[in-house]
């Protein structure tokens, strides 16, 4: 192979970054082909790449950047069937975002700089699927972080925003601080940075710190792939465009740490107590993601809630010792999570609201948006993970990598002993992820009834509200009239996704297809978790759209519909009351609805425990700056003055005077001395 190839895949997005950045203001009808043709071209060639590498081969070349006094740093490239997937992944939704975005962006005068970002996002992703070396993987890492700063903070002129996007970075920032420490340990006991040495030395057991390397690790992940503790980002980060959030929550970011994981995981199995933590953390995550999207009226942040619990799902599998069912679900997710988003966005577009509460009042909604209403529905019936969909086969091979670690026969595929997973481990991520699949199947349910199948008396007469008064909500600027149909580029990259949405799972059935590609090892569902997980994702489907039919009848019965049912809201308007009587939430819920609507209240207690205390610290270092350590300064500048004008005073330019004083001093001093 030529290693030109892979190495243009990123350089092209970059260069078009720089050129679309370059060309914005003085040549703005060229931002959107500088936007497209260099991500679609890069998205070609990483296919090619995929194709040339073939199954069951790797590939490594290496060149030496610069000396350290200890493991040096190379430019290095490692290709093999994980990264020849995720790149494809990466290729497919970045064009698809950035054809989507030059219709949904149409008339923000910040394109150009938005769409330059988008590119330099997607190389920095790019960078860390091929690096060979953990420092120049590092340097993708914290470049994305920067870059979905700028991008969830898009429309700075809104506090949402710029809150959100300032969030986005601190929280993140936080995890990389330990990651950092953990690569430099890595590196240090292996004596090389770059990645086949260092699962050469895991292999042989060269590493002195496995355990403490994999927890450092663990942090950065957390804060990149949004896990508890670390999730509190994502949810926020809705403030942002949503064909970012689309790229984000489906090929980039958040898929990056789940990556990293998945590529060192023979580090990983050195360490029972690791894997533990990582399956306590999925099962915190899947779960209480899960609830927490069952009771949320923004409809990004359904998804983004939804994101985090099927991001614990891929952690999970890591967990258990399985990575090719966590890189299987991680690309299936991809696809449908970006259908999921860019499908919301053309809603939001008619809706010209994110509020699920809001949607629930205008009626034929559906109708305006037939394009969307299908391809959503694809993807939640993906996202429920029912056959014969591509989130059935994904979820379904997560839960036997679960089942078989936690019987004690985890499916490592050569990468370490399956004694290495601790069945606690195995029971752990299989009983979360069994109950994670009957709430995703309900609000999922919820999300689709709600949106496009309310009947009219299901909205309280509150027509000024546009939300949920009580509600967590995060507007985004929207400057679309909602009386025009969605362009044509908003369109086509729906039934683009839909197809791997519906097609990729089978390409897990055969041992010589998708296994091939990745570690050999089976794919296919085991029978009893086929039947149970699609089993409780029945259930779940069924509980929701139960509690939904008889909150309807029940307030159909009570009330009569509304005069403002119908009416299109004016973006994030002032709530006035709560809209929503006939949510399935509510009943499902029970007494955990308002807990779970806030995120069980872990932001107020991160307020609490940290944000307050170092505010406080911060107000008291600036009352000793100001009122100390300047008074101090002021003065010292105050005492010379004052010393400074009384010499002044002797200066009077009278030379008499001048005489007067020197005599009157000689005077003085004949006294001290005869004295």
């Amino acid at each position: 192979m030529n290693l030109a190839l892979p190495a243009l895949v990123p350089a092209l997005l970059a260069l078009g970054a720089a050129a679309t950045l370059a060309a914005g203001k003085k040549a703005p009808g060229l931002a959107r082909p500088l936007a497209i043709v260099p991500v679609a071209v890069s998205a070609v060639l990483a296919l090619v790449v995929a194709l040339q590498l073939g199954t069951g081969q790797a590939l490594d070349a290496a060149t030496r950047l610069t000396p350290t006094g200890g493991p040096d740093i190379a430019l290095a490239i490692h290709l093999d069937g994980f990264s020849s997937l995720i790149s494809v992944l990466v290729g497919l939704v970045a064009t698809c975002v950035q054809v989507y975005s030059t219709a949904y962006l149409k008339e923000d005068p910040r394109y150009p700089s938005y769409a330059a970002l988008v590119s330099l996002f997607t190389a920095a992703m790019f960078l860390v699927v091929y690096s060979g070396d953990l420092i120049v993987l590092l340097v993708g890492w914290e470049v994305m972080g920067i870059c979905s700063y700028f991008l969830i903070g898009h429309h700075w002129e809104t506090a949402d925003a710029r809150s959100a996007s300032l969030k986005a970075f601190l929280v993140t920032k936080l995890g990389d601080v330990p990651f950092l420490f953990g690569i430099f340990l890595l590196g240090a006991d292996a004596r090389s940075f770059r990645i086949p040495d260092v699962l050469a030395a895991a292999t042989d057991g060269k590493l002195g710190h496995p355990t403490l390397i994999a927890l450092l690790l663990l942090a950065g992940v957390a804060g990149k792939s949004a896990q508890f503790p670390l999730h509190t980002w994502l949810p926020d980060a809705m403030a942002g465009p949503t064909p970012v959030s689309a790229l984000i929550h489906a090929a980039t970011m958040v898929a990056a740490g789940i990556y990293l994981v998945a590529r060192l995981l023979p580090v990983f199995l050195l360490s029972g107590a690791a894997l533990v933590v990582l399956a306590v953390m999925a099962a915190v995550t899947m779960i209480g993601s899960a609830l927490c999207a069952l009771a949320q009226d923004d409809l990004k942040r359904v998804l983004a809630y939804s994101t985090v619990g099927q991001l614990g799902y891929m952690a999970g599998a890591l967990a258990s010792g399985d990575r090719e069912a966590s890189v299987f679900h991680l690309v299936s997710h991809g696809a449908f999570k970006a259908l999921l988003f860019l499908a919301a966005g053309v809603v939001i577009h008619a809706a010209h609201t994110n509020s699920i509460s809001a949607m629930s009042r205008i009626p034929g909604l559906r109708k305006r948006v037939p394009d969307a209403y299908w391809t959503m529905g694809i993807a939640l019936v993906a996202l429920v993970g029912l056959p014969p969909f591509a989130g059935f086969f994904s979820k379904e091979a997560v839960l036997t990598a679960a089942e078989h670690a936690a019987n004690g026969e985890a499916m490592t595929n050569g990468l370490g002993p399956a004694s290495a997973v601790p069945e606690a481990a195995g029971w752990i991520v299989l009983i979360s992820a069994a109950l994670t699949a009957l709430l995703t199947a309900a609000y999922a349910t919820r999300l689709f009834l709600l949106a496009f199948h309310s009947p009219a008396v299901a909205a309280v007469e509150a027509p000024a509200a546009d939300h949920e008064a009580d509600a967590p909500y995060s507007p985004e600027l929207d400057e679309a009239d909602p009386a025009t149909a969605e362009p044509p580029a908003m369109r086509w990259p729906l039934w683009v996704l839909a197809i791997p949405t519906m097609g990729f799972g089978v390409a897990g059935l055969r041992s010589d297809w998708l296994p091939a590609l990745l570690d050999g090892g089976s794919l296919r569902p085991s029978g009893v978790t086929a039947v149970t997980g699609t089993g409780l994702a029945v259930v779940g489907v069924l509980l929701a759209y139960g509690a939904w039919r008889s909150a309807t009848a029940r307030l159909g019965a009570g009330r009569p519909s509304p005069a403002g049912v119908g009416r299109v809201p004016e973006q994030a308007g002032a709530p006035a009351a709560e809209v929503i009587a006939a949510d399935p939430g509510r009943t499902l819920l029970g007494p955990l609805f308002g807990p779970a609507r806030h995120g069980f209240g872990v932001d107020r207690l991160y307020s609490a425990l940290f944000v307050r205390p170092v505010a406080g610290a911060a107000r008291l270092v600036r009352f000793l700056d100001r009122e100390v350590v300047e008074t101090y300064v002021r003065g010292s500048g105050a005492g010379a003055n004052l010393l400074g004008r009384a010499v002044r005073l002797a200066q009077t330019g009278n030379a008499q005077t001048y005489l007067s004083a020197l005599l009157a001093g000689v005077v003085l001093l004949a006294i001290l001395v005869a004295v």
